[in-house]
């Protein structure tokens, strides 16, 4: 399954991301950031990527400063890879 994640350099922007995506009908988790996005500490919000048009609307709309951006994580044979949209 193909999931997207939302990158903040923020915490804070981070959990309010995800009450938004909530609050929206947006299934969605707040996760660590993985290494491999190479921006230091920070979280993710999680989401499928059946969602992403949807999500970027909301995420957009929430203006926040901190946001990165959107890489694509997919768990292919037990391996996962990681890039950016």
């Amino acid at each position: 399954m193909t999931e997207i994640l939302a990158v903040f350099r923020s915490r804070s922007q981070a959990i309010d991301c995800n009450a938004r995506l909530k609050k929206y009908g947006i299934i969605s988790s707040v996760i660590n950031t993985p290494k491999e996005a190479n921006i230091g500490c920070g979280l993710s919000v999680k989401f499928y990527e059946n969602h992403l048009n949807r999500a970027k609307t909301v995420i957009k709309g929430g203006n926040y400063s901190a946001f990165y951006g959107y890489y694509v994580m997919k768990n292919v044979y037990g391996r996962t890879f990681f890039g950016k949209v």
